[in-house]
């Protein structure tokens, strides 16, 4: 019975310390701004976070990125949307499918959608944010993340979401 206490008690160990390294991440490097400048997409990222560049986005014009462990991944990218005329609810049912039961958030609005998903051991969260005055841009983040950190990764996950939008060219 006490090696399984011991074997309790290590596991939290090395969970509260991810969370501690992840809050301690955010909040020590600050925040950049991540901005696509072909179609216009700014979203904060946390500095010492997301210090790997993985390619161009897969989907539309952005970029990828991965944590220094490619324990988690970050895609930030735009699609023109003036001739397609995508609706939030008709554009995310159509590019984020889930297993049954797997959704856990889901908020779809006329102007932007945010879907969050849990397979196996990671969570997935998506928001897109629909620009009528940015020439019909879509704007959109894919966030993916080990399931154990959720706690640290909340608060991260919120700040990046509140400051998806589109670049005002001045």
């Amino acid at each position: 019975m006490e090696s399984m206490d011991l074997m309790k008690a290590a596991v939290c160990g090395v969970a509260l310390a991810v969370l501690i390294g992840l809050q301690g991440a955010a909040a020590e490097s600050g925040w950049d701004t991540f901005t696509e400048p072909e179609l216009g997409t700014t979203l904060e990222i946390p500095a010492g976070l997301f210090t790997r560049a993985a390619g161009p986005a897969k989907k539309g014009t952005g970029q990828q990125f991965e944590t220094e462990d490619g324990q988690a991944g970050l895609i930030v990218y735009s699609i023109p949307n003036a001739e397609r005329r995508e609706t939030p609810a008709r554009f995310m049912n159509e590019n984020y499918k889930a297993p049954a039961g797997a959704v856990d958030y889901k908020r779809v609005t006329g102007t932007f959608f945010a879907i969050s998903a849990i397979h196996e051991d990671e969570i997935y969260y998506s928001r897109c944010n629909f620009s009528p005055t940015a020439g019909g841009t879509i704007h959109c983040f894919d966030l993916k993340y080990p399931k154990r950190e959720k706690r640290a990764w909340d608060p991260i996950v919120t700040r990046m979401s509140l400051s998806l939008r589109p670049l005002i060219k001045s």
